[in-house]
């Protein structure tokens, strides 16, 4: 899969998690940009060593989901991180 096509997968993989979770996630569309990307590397690192999954086809559904997933964790993780340091700033 080309450059581009990964940074359009990342991108959409990160507003479907983001629209997925419940809640108001904090972040722009470049930090949506930014942890869907690293949440389709995760998705697709994950998906590769445990199911044998390859995101070489932009169009397959393994890709999309694994994605998806991955960008669900790290918008997770993202949520934690900055809801832990906008709590512990008001001290």
């Amino acid at each position: 899969m080309g450059f581009l096509a990964f940074l359009l997968l990342g991108l959409i993989a990160g507003a479907i998690a983001k629209a997925i979770l419940p809640g108001k996630q904090g972040g722009g569309w470049l930090i949506t940009l930014l942890l869907g990307v690293v949440g389709a590397l995760l998705g697709g690192w994950l998906g590769g060593l445990l199911f044998g999954i390859d995101m070489n086809e932009f169009w397959s559904i393994s890709t999309w989901l694994t994605a998806i997933v991955g960008s669900i964790i790290v918008l997770l993780i993202y949520g934690l991180v900055t809801r832990n340091s906008r709590s512990g700033s008001r001290a």
